[in-house]
């Protein structure tokens, strides 16, 4: 399984398409390491995220006990507060990092409404690849307001050797939103198109990230169709495949429905428990009925390696048709 532990929901930012912010925890309400460290080990997969995560006081100690619990921890932040960022690193030196940007700075600082917020990303950034570690790069929430800076941000991230995530807006509990919506449709895609031809056509040094661009291509895809409200590629494995344990206590089926899907709550049960009880049978039946077709990384990517052949081939037709001089076609 892959696991999504949302540390707090305070944050430091102002993000247009995410009003989290507005809606912080109470620091006296946010769960323990103690409590923290009731989830199971042997997860594919633990992302460590919020709000952001940096400014939980004890967040070293929430590190340490997800390291131990799987192969790959990755803390999603927007990267200001470096020198917390660093100290962990320097600790857990096989951590993964994914740095939150909008856009190059002036674009960036506006739609995450922090001041300076690019150059605080980019020294983290810096100041880990010096560190020497190896799985860190950028994520970036695609709209209308900032997709013409997206092939920038990709060809920047490449030029750095760097990862590069996307997602896209969605409307859910989580966001504390209910209207994101993209205006320019026909702008974005357009600019998702260029993307995508960018990532079937990587030019990276590195075999291993240019394989990496192509089955990006294919989760961009996944999010045009999103934003242009088709149905799913590849079926949600919210409650089976994933989860998400909240700021306080609550396993949840995901972070993309309308409101909380809680199965139960880690302060009160234990996790098989709670995993295997009949709150956590109702919810998977939810998810089994759910109709909002969201497409996320934390559900996708897990899709996408139960039913690895529909990339593959999808990834293979589309590269032979862009190396015959063919158009993309985006379904």
């Amino acid at each position: 399984m892959e696991c999504a532990v949302i540390t707090t929901y305070r944050c430091n930012a102002r993000c247009q398409m995410c009003n989290t912010w507005k809606n912080p925890s109470g620091i006296e309400d946010e769960i323990t390491p103690e409590i923290i460290d009731k989830l199971p080990s042997g997860h594919k997969r633990l992302n460590i995220t919020g709000g952001e995560p940096l400014l939980r006081k004890d967040i070293e100690d929430i590190v340490a006990v997800l390291h131990k619990k799987t192969s790959r921890l990755e803390i999603s932040t927007n990267g200001y507060f470096t020198e917390r960022i660093v100290n962990i690193a320097k600790k857990f030196p096989d951590i993964t990092v994914r740095v939150s940007l909008e856009g190059l700075p002036k674009l960036n600082d506006d739609v995450r409404g922090i001041r300076n917020g690019f150059d605080h990303a980019l020294r983290t950034i810096l100041q880990l690849k010096d560190l020497g570690v190896k799985d860190i790069g950028f994520s970036m929430v695609i709209s209308d307001r900032n997709a013409g800076d997206l092939l920038d941000l990709y060809h920047l991230a490449a030029g750095m050797d760097l990862e590069f995530a996307s997602a896209t807006m969605h409307n859910s509990f989580y966001f504390f939103k209910n209207d994101n919506k993209i205006e320019d449709l026909d702008f974005v895609t357009e600019q998702m198109k260029k993307f995508i031809e960018a990532l079937l056509t990587s030019k990276r040094k590195r075999l291993r990230m240019k394989i990496k661009d192509w089955f990006r291509a294919y989760i961009n895809l996944g999010l045009l169709n999103h934003m242009q409200s088709k149905t799913r590629s590849l079926p949600c494995g919210a409650a089976n495949d994933t989860f998400f344990l909240d700021p306080y206590g609550n396993i949840l089926a995901c972070n993309g429905s309308d409101e909380p899907w809680i199965m139960g709550n880690l302060k009160e049960s234990d996790f098989d428990e709670i995993w295997n009880g009949e709150q956590a049978q109702v919810i998977r039946e939810r998810v089994c009925n759910c109709d909002k077709n969201c497409w996320m990384t934390g559900t996708a990517v897990p899709a996408m390696r139960k039913k690895i052949h529909i990339p593959i081939l999808w990834v293979t037709n589309n590269k032979l048709r862009l190396a015959l001089g063919k158009d993309l076609p985006l379904d």
